[in-house]
């Protein structure tokens, strides 16, 4: 009798996991974390000094460095001084754009020539003449008439207007150098003597130093300070007479942390910015301006 063949049995066991539960859980915890998070940062800042709120307060509210640049330079500008300071530095550039704005600009830090006439065009408008940008910083000239009555060191109307306008220029300048020049003619003064003219001229350089010394934010930029006064012989015409405080702001070599200083580079378009170039973008920038004021109406 022939053997029965044996039976294989094979048996498959698959193992099913638990159905989904659903994930609002976690969405109730997350929220939870944060309310208690929020809470604790709340009463930590409720035990703090006024000096601490206030400066915390002040972080939240100023806006970003690339919000600043993108309200004043404009799209175009900004794209450029971003793509300059990526190449420079790379790091920092991602660090300076996130962080809020807690001090002034620093114009000379801005490695963009185009971001520099703009930034000036912006401040000081048509105040600034014979604008001069290079690689090493910028100079500019502003006429005495505005600043101080004919021939003395009497500060005009426009005095403190002007100087306030000059140090959202000179405020944030790190391991720079201010050189302040006070120029006048012989001739602008009531006796003509020269003694006198230099007289004035060193009152007058002694009031604009103070005020853009007192302005500055950091202490490794130096304010420098010199006299100009020239005799123009049998020159009788006042607007041939009309003298000048002349600003050359320049970055130092070597900056305080041993670093070499950045240039300011023209990425685009010509590789000086003369006062024509300053004086269209003065142009721009008061357009600008009026369209703006015409859209808040």
């Amino acid at each position: 009798m022939a053997k029965e063949k044996p039976i294989i049995v094979i048996k498959k066991i698959t193992v099913v996991g638990g159905g989904h539960h659903g994930g609002s859980w976690k969405v109730a915890l997350a929220d939870f974390m944060t309310a208690m998070m929020a809470f604790f940062l709340v009463m930590w800042l409720l035990g703090q000094s006024d000096e601490t709120k206030k400066a915390i307060a002040d972080y939240f509210s100023t806006p970003s460095v690339i919000e600043y640049n993108f309200s004043n330079y404009g799209v175009e500008l900004t794209l450029e001084k971003l793509f300059l300071d990526l190449l420079n530095e790379p790091l920092k550039a991602f660090q300076s754009f996130l962080e809020p704005i807690d001090t002034t600009p620093n114009v000379l830090d801005m490695g963009s020539a185009k971001v520099v006439v703009s930034t000036l065009a912006d401040q000081l408008g048509d105040i600034a003449k014979n604008v001069q940008v290079s690689s090493e910083g910028f100079d500019f000239d502003i006429p005495d008439t505005m600043l101080f009555l004919r021939g003395t060191s009497i500060p005009t109307a426009e005095f403190i207007n002007i100087m306030t306008r000059l140090k959202g220029i000179t405020a944030g300048l790190q391991d720079a150098e201010i050189f302040i020049t006070s120029a006048m003619f012989n001739q602008t003064v009531a006796s003509g003597q020269s003694v006198e003219a230099d007289r004035i001229a060193k009152q007058r350089l002694d009031l604009v130093k103070n005020k853009v010394q007192s302005g500055l934010e950091h202490t490794t930029t130096d304010v420098i300070g010199r006299v100009n006064v020239k005799d123009k012989k049998g020159e009788m015409d006042p607007n041939k007479l009309i003298g000048f405080v002349k600003i050359s702001i320049k970055q130092k070599a070597i900056k305080s942390d041993g670093t070499e200083a950045r240039k300011i580079k023209d990425l685009f378009g010509t590789s000086k910015a003369d006062n024509q170039v300053y004086e269209n973008y003065v142009d721009q920038v008061t357009r600008q301006k009026r369209e703006q004021e015409k859209s808040k109406k």
